[in-house]
């Protein structure tokens, strides 16, 4: 099937569409833009030069995705770029900006859900399956694994990690590496517990969540130099303690913690 392109939008010459899209009034494509196949495009959404977006995504109204870095050494010239996967939802005036290095790109993966006025900072990275609610702001350089859920009112420092399966609390402020599998909250941000309701919801099994219990306790209660915290985690017979263990190895701002 052709697309559907309504008679205000503004499509470059040099921009490449798929089939089966539905471009809404006053939508703008610049060029270099990539559309795949069955996406909506809703009033206003604008698309900038270097951007790639797959497939069945939905983006409503006013989002901006590829706007220039908010880096005030960004050249302007330098070739960066955006790339959204599949089945994504953008709601009302998101805005993800491109990468801010030559030939960089801000990522996101697949079935991600960014709710109104979320802001996506230069070179980003999403996994798949994350929610943020509404005018949640991540800064540069922030990665973001599978099954995250960022509350509204989220401040992200820069070079943030969130880890899989967490959960940040409302009007949270990041500032360290958040720890997979927990829930944390605050200002400044500190550990609250274990998000069980993302771990069954997922799928975790009682044996796993018990395994990540003690994983917690290890973490945060046995006053245990770091180096004995990731040898107990690592001697435990769970991929979710050895998963803590290299997310801890790997953390370069050090993590939230209980308070």
């Amino acid at each position: 099937m052709s697309n559907t392109i309504h008679p205000t939008a503004i499509i470059s010459d040099q921009a490449q569409l798929g089939e089966d899209n539905i471009i809404g009034p006053h939508v703008v494509i610049e060029a270099n833009v990539l559309v795949g196949n069955g996406n909506t495009l809703m009033t206003g959404v604008s698309l900038k030069n270097g951007v790639t977006i797959g497939n069945d995504n939905t983006l409503h109204e006013y989002a901006v995705i590829g706007g220039l870095p908010q880096d005030l050494g960004f050249d302007p010239a330098t070739a960066s770029f955006v790339s959204i996967g599949n089945g994504n939802t953008l709601r009302e005036y998101v805005t993800v900006h491109r990468a801010s290095k030559q030939d960089a790109i801000t990522r996101l993966g697949n079935e991600n859900y960014l709710m109104t006025h979320v802001h996506l900072g230069h070179d980003c990275q999403l996994g798949n399956h994350v929610i943020i609610a509404p005018s949640t702001g991540l800064g540069g350089f922030v990665e973001v694994a599978d099954r995250a859920f960022i509350s509204g009112g989220v401040m992200v420092h820069q070079f943030v990690q969130i880890g899989t399966l967490a959960m940040i609390g409302g009007n949270a402020k990041i500032t360290q590496d958040v720890l997979p599998y927990m829930i944390t909250d605050g200002v400044p941000g500190t550990v609250r517990g274990l998000n069980l309701v993302g771990l069954r919801r997922a799928g975790c099994s009682r044996s796993d969540i018990q395994d990540l219990k003690h994983a917690y306790q290890i973490i945060h209660r046995s006053a245990q130099p770091q180096q004995v915290i990731l040898e107990q985690l690592s001697e435990m017979d769970s991929p979710y303690a050895l998963h803590l263990a290299e997310f801890i190895t790997g953390s370069s701002r050090s993590f939230h913690r209980e308070k």
